[in-house]
């Protein structure tokens, strides 16, 4: 009889406990890839996101260029949020987003920045052609849209050939701003939305008019192979809602009329 009472402990003990042990193991998350410019204001979309529906996000943040390769050979992301069209457009070519979860959700401004205490006679972006100007950081063009459209408003004011030799290219468009901030270069180009961030380390100079770069809107879509596409689904509309704007906004970014 006393072996019978402790199986049936056990056995009450175990009824209890396993289905705990599977809930704990079964916290569900999905991974976010986007661009970096996004990290300060998506992590705190993320958190927000978390504590409503109970889904951890895991970030992925880096070169727009990169996180599309990325996906594109079989990353496991459930959503791209990126900082350009083109990489957006890339992944759709090859049926690689739910194509109806796309939209573009925030834009930026293109800003010219020197380190805080640097003491240069530069005051716009033309005066980058001027000889005491030695080393200008720009995101690497190939995968970074910053550079990108750092280079558009170059061509704009017809100074592209003459700067070339200057530029420092960086990996992202953070790693831009380190450069600056550390005064390691004499210039650099990033968002209006980077810029803000160390505030007190660099100082806006000019900013780009809108006429001289391509528009920077930033898309997001789920990723095709998503295994939690619902999830994803959420992660969107929580961005794209008044709540997610609100976020947005106090970051920096704009939205288009």
């Amino acid at each position: 009889m006393k072996k019978l009472g402790r199986l049936c402990l056990v056995s009450a003990f175990l009824c209890l406990v396993v289905p705990l042990l599977a809930f704990a193991g079964s916290t569900k998350d999905i991974t976010v890839s986007a661009a970096i410019s996004l990290k300060n204001a998506f992590e705190e979309i993320g958190r927000l996101y978390e504590s409503r529906y109970g889904t951890k996000c895991v970030f992925n943040f880096g070169a727009s260029g990169d996180l599309m390769k990325q996906i594109a050979g079989g990353a496991p992301v459930d959503v791209f949020a990126s900082a350009a069209q083109k990489d957006m457009d890339e992944l759709g070519r090859q049926g690689l987003i739910v194509t109806a979860t796309r939209a573009d959700f925030a834009a930026n401004s293109v800003v010219l920045i020197v380190p805080a205490g640097a003491k240069t006679s530069l005051k716009s972006f033309e005066g980058l052609s001027a000889v005491e100007i030695k080393k200008i950081a720009i995101g690497n063009p190939k995968t970074v849209p910053a550079g990108r459209y750092a280079e558009e408003v170059f061509s704009s004011y017809q100074i592209l050939p003459f700067i070339k030799t200057k530029f420092i290219y960086t990996e992202n468009v953070r790693q831009v701003l380190d450069y600056v901030a550390r005064g390691e270069v004499d210039a650099g180009v990033v968002y209006a939305t980077d810029a803000a961030t160390r505030s007190k380390e660099i100082k806006i100079l000019s900013t780009a008019p809108e006429a001289s770069h391509k528009p920077v809107v930033y898309p997001i879509a789920v990723v095709k192979e998503t295994k939690s596409e619902a999830d994803a689904k959420a992660f969107i509309s929580l961005v794209l809602s008044q709540d997610g704007k609100k976020i947005l906004q106090k970051h920096g970014f704009k939205f288009n009329k």
